[in-house]
């Protein structure tokens, strides 16, 4: 984090987040969901929002979301996977890491402060960082899976048949693989989501962290959470749509909240 992330986390968030480690430390079940803000900081550029001087433009203004529902999956699966490399290179570049958020879950889940990790994001760098516990409730862009026979696999073979020419790219069954994320047209899987609610309706504290919390039935979560009697902590550069209803609110940056928050716990 820079010095002024730094002085706003100390000032007009300090406060609130030693208080909100007391609360975890005191909690006997801990669940954080993340959303695209947790990875914007380590390079991938955001899916919504305004064009910006300081950074990338969103995913959506450079790329039609139409292009990757799932009608065109199965109606053009040659152009879905033209289209679906060009997004992977808009994503990912020539590679991307956690940052200290991604870092700072890791480590609360390591030293027993956090139990369960669900992430919208598909970036897989929760994991990169070492948490264990992680619900992928989009899916992951690191593996595809057989549309015919169900078989999963590692993307990144798949990626590099894709850009020598093999499109759609195909299973050993002679079944087109597909990214194993969760396509526009497409529920949740009922799994994941099923395993994100019982987590939320059982936990003491729930951090929303980097999420506009408006994309459904994620933004669900903190609801269910709410409503079963945990504490709400939203953290996030805008005001989302439990401002209002969060026990803490605070505006700010995932890389430097998070990180703050665990030397509030350290202390």
């Amino acid at each position: 984090m820079d010095g002024n992330d730094a002085e706003d986390v100390e000032g007009a968030n300090g406060a609130a987040l030693s208080t909100l480690a007391s609360e975890i430390e005191a909690a006997e079940r801990v669940v954080a969901l993340t959303g695209a803000g947790v990875s914007v900081p380590s390079g991938i550029p955001p899916f919504r929002g305004e064009s910006s001087d300081d950074g990338p433009d969103p995913v959506w203004e450079t790329h039609d979301p139409a292009d990757f529902h799932r009608r065109r999956f199965d109606a053009d699966p040659e152009g879905f996977w033209t289209d679906r490399l060009a997004l992977r290179e808009t994503l990912y570049g020539d590679g991307v890491e956690p940052n200290a958020a991604h870092e700072a879950l890791a480590t609360l889940e390591s030293r027993g402060r956090l139990d369960t990790l669900l992430t919208q994001n598909v970036d897989g760098l929760h994991a990169a960082a070492g948490s264990e516990s992680v619900v992928e409730l989009h899916g992951t862009s690191a593996r595809v899976v057989c549309d015919r026979c169900g078989s999963t696999g590692p993307a990144d073979p798949v990626f590099e048949r894709v850009r020598d020419g093999e499109r759609p790219p195909t299973c050993d069954c002679g079944g087109v693989l597909k990214p194993d994320v969760v396509l526009f047209g497409e529920a949740l899987p009922d799994e994941a989501f099923d395993r994100a609610q019982t987590a939320a309706r059982r936990c003491d504290v729930f951090l929303a962290v980097g999420s506009s919390l408006a994309v459904r039935p994620a933004a669900l979560l903190p609801e269910i959470a709410a409503d079963s009697g945990a504490t709400l902590a939203v953290v996030n550069l805008d005001e989302t749509e439990y401002s209002g209803r969060a026990d803490y609110d605070l505006r700010a940056d995932a890389t430097a909240a998070l990180p703050a928050l665990v030397a509030a716990l350290d202390g």
